[in-house]
């Protein structure tokens, strides 16, 4: 006997599954949402983009950084297409290191009201200095493992 799916509180219709273009700006972007199927459970989700991309205000050339987002689910997730697109949207966007990364925790915040989230942008260098920006929401609930972001720090070619 096959069962209809429920009907979910998912707010329609999502960006996953159809053509979409890309936001014009960080504030057009759209952050889609989807229930968290473990409710009550203390896990950690993690999303890398190793190629984000956004301009400098002053200069207008082209800034890159590796970003980790981690973060522990309340009631919702943050669906992965709609989080790419919102971060592709800064690519034309003008704005420092630490504007993008603290803005991009701050949004996601906003939209999922998870546990707990922290951002590292691991900004390349421009101009012979890498910045490193991190932000968190407070402390770490207790029983979540949460491996080293990974990335490795600027060494250049020493």
């Amino acid at each position: 006997m096959s069962r209809k799916p429920r009907k979910s509180a998912v707010k329609a219709p999502l960006q996953l599954g159809r053509p979409v273009t890309l936001p014009a700006s960080p504030d057009k972007a759209k952050l889609d949402r989807v229930p968290n199927p473990h409710p009550g459970t203390g896990y950690l989700v993690r999303f890398a983009a190793p190629e984000f991309t956004s301009l400098c205000p002053i200069t207008g050339q082209p800034d890159f950084a590796h970003l980790v987002i981690d973060y522990v689910p309340g009631d919702w997730l943050v669906e992965s297409k709609a989080l790419k697109l919102y971060l592709a949207s800064f690519r034309n966007h003008g704005a420092f290191h630490e504007y993008c990364t603290v803005a991009i925790g701050k949004r996601l915040v906003r939209e999922i009201k998870p546990t707990w989230l922290r951002i590292g942008g691991y900004w390349y260098p421009r101009g012979g200095i890498p910045i490193d920006v991190f932000w968190q929401t407070g402390k770490l609930p207790k029983n979540i493992w949460v491996p080293d972001q990974g990335v490795p720090p600027y060494r250049g070619r020493g």
